[in-house]
C-alpha cells in the first residue's frame, strides 16, 4: 500500500504544478528492480509493476491523459502506448516480455485497451521511477517538476513537464 499512496502523492503534486490538459502524454519509465531496492533491471516485479500501474492508468484515464510506457534498454526504450494516440508514430513489432521490455512495460501491454508499439515519442511530461533515462521521450524543452515525494519504494523519482520553445531573444 506503500507504493500506491507515494505514487498518488507524487501524481497529485504533480498535476498541480505541470497543469496537463486533456490528450496530453504522460511518458513513464519505471525500473521495478530499482523500486524493490535492486539494481536496474536485475529483479523485475509484477506485483510492483501492477501497483504502480494501476495507480498511473487511473490518474490518465480520470485526467484525460495518454499513459505512454517506456520499455527497458533490451528494447531500445521503446513506447507501450494506447493505438489512439500514436497519431505520427511508426509502430513495430515487438510484445514486451519481463526480460526484454520489463515488468511494468509488459503490464501495460497486457492492460491497455488497443495497445502499440513505437520507436519513440514526443510526450508532455514525464515521471522517470528508477532512473530510467525517459528524457529522450519528451518534447524539447524539460522544465523539472519538483515533489516532496522523492522516491516510489527504493526508488528515484524525476518529474518534468514540457513548454514550448522561446526563440529570438528579447529583440523578436
Amino acid at each position: 500500500m506503500k507504493i500506491k499512496n507515494q505514487c498518488k502523492k507524487i501524481l497529485e503534486e504533480f498535476q498541480s504544478q505541470a497543469k496537463l490538459k486533456e490528450n496530453d502524454i504522460l511518458v513513464v519509465g519505471c525500473s521495478t528492480s530499482e523500486v524493490v531496492g535492486d539494481k536496474i533491471g536485475k529483479n523485475s516485479n509484477f506485483d510492483v509493476a501492477n501497483e504502480i500501474f494501476e495507480v498511473f492508468y487511473n490518474f490518465c484515464q480520470k485526467n484525460s491523459l495518454f499513459l505512454a510506457v517506456q520499455c527497458c534498454e533490451h528494447l531500445n526504450r521503446c513506447i507501450v502506448i494506447e493505438k489512439e494516440a500514436a497519431t505520427d508514430q511508426e509502430i513495430v513489432n515487438v510484445i514486451p516480455q519481463i526480460k526484454a521490455g520489463g515488468a511494468f512495460a509488459t503490464v501495460a501491454y497486457q492492460n491497455f485497451k488497443n495497445p502499440v508499439v513505437v520507436e519513440d515519442i514526443k510526450a508532455d511530461a514525464g515521471i522517470d521511477i528508477g532512473d530510467t533515462l525517459i528524457g529522450m521521450h519528451l518534447k524539447k524543452v524539460a522544465v523539472p517538476v519538483r515533489v516532496s515525494e522523492k522516491t516510489i519504494g527504493k526508488a528515484n523519482v524525476v518529474c518534468a513537464r514540457t513548454r514550448p520553445k522561446f526563440v529570438g531573444g528579447i529583440r523578436a
